[in-house]
């Protein structure tokens, strides 16, 4: 453990205000300034795309990619954030898997508050299913509300009677709306940046009077995951959301499905995002993408490297992700 590294960053997280602050284009700019300060790693391109009608980033290996698409949901509470500032995550398992990520931009609270992103994220797993992709050669991935979106999908995919994809890997996936977990208070001020009240700010602006006692608000305590894919379900000891992995990990054990539950100690919300700054956050991400070429199959029906979708030509290669909000 690189616990100087690890201190630098529990210092920086804790100059950010936990609780949103000034309008929603305010705080969805200031989440943009704070990811751009991390780093995207070399090696992939990056080019707009048309999934299910929703503005995606394609993002590819500068050379040739190896047969397996992921389909990964950006974090930011459901609230801020896009397919831009999570890309260190997104381009962190393209350059350690060979496969080709898509990262649609999903609607966002309070404009569409639940279930709009649920939707959208089944939308864009429809689409790469209509194209001809192989659901054995699909992986979903994301972090925090994204890592949510995960299991939500496998949900609604389940109901609509879609095959599952091979594999998920979620990174401090939000995952109980009640805020429950015993971590919530036993992680309170050990957490850096996550507090039960700026999770509430961003929760009401996302439920808009929804109850969260139900499986696509509350999926680690009521959702059901017999016949889930391979899981690997990753979080930190710091964070106050660490039981929504814990308990989501034995609701999936206990229902017979395969489940990693990789927590890593001194660790805050969403560390992975840190690569190449924080020793822990390379090696966790090292782990995610040896679990997902483990896991996809190696010939989807799409012809490997065919862009799924319109593409919409060359995009930005934003520098950015990290943390601030939370699921």
């Amino acid at each position: 453990m690189t616990w100087e590294q690890r201190a630098k960053i529990d210092s920086m997280l804790r100059s950010q205000s936990p609780v949103p602050t000034g309008t929603i284009e305010e705080q969805r700019a200031g989440y943009a300034a704070l990811m751009s300060h991390m780093l995207v790693p070399d090696g992939v391109r990056t080019t707009g795309a048309d999934l299910a009608a929703l503005r995606t980033l394609l993002v590819e290996p500068e050379g040739e990619s190896r047969p397996g698409t992921i389909l990964f949901f950006h974090g930011g509470a459901w609230v801020v954030g896009s397919p831009e500032t999570e890309l260190c995550l997104t381009a962190g398992l393209v350059v350690r898997t060979g496969f080709r990520a898509y990262s649609p931009d999903y609607r966002l609270a309070p404009e569409h508050p639940f279930p709009a992103a649920v939707d959208d994220a089944l939308a864009a797993y429809r689409a790469l299913l209509d194209a001809g992709e192989d659901p054995s050669a699909i992986a979903l991935a994301g972090d925090s509300a994204g890592g949510g979106l995960t299991v939500t999908t496998l949900l609604m995919a389940r109901k609509a009677g879609l095959p599952m994809p091979a594999a998920v890997v979620a990174f401090s996936p939000g995952l109980d709306k009640t805020r429950t977990g015993a971590s919530m208070d036993a992680k309170a001020g050990i957490d850096p940046i996550l507090t039960r009240e700026g999770l509430q700010a961003s929760d009401e602006l996302y439920l808009a009077g929804a109850d969260p006692n139900q499986e696509l608000l509350t999926p680690a305590t009521l959702a059901d995951p017999a016949g889930f894919p391979p899981m690997l379900l990753q979080a930190g000891t710091n964070e106050v959301l660490l039981d929504d992995s814990t308990r989501m990990a034995e609701r999936t054990r206990n229902a017979g499905a395969d489940v990693i539950l990789d927590i890593t100690a001194g660790v805050s919300h969403v560390f992975q995002t840190f690569a190449g700054v924080l020793d822990e956050a390379d090696q966790a991400l090292d782990r995610a993408a040896l679990f997902l070429r483990q896991h996809l199959a190696p010939t989807p029906l799409a012809p490997p490297g065919r862009p799924v979708g319109r593409v919409a030509g060359p995009a930005p290669v934003a520098r950015g992700s990290a943390t601030g909000e939370g699921a």
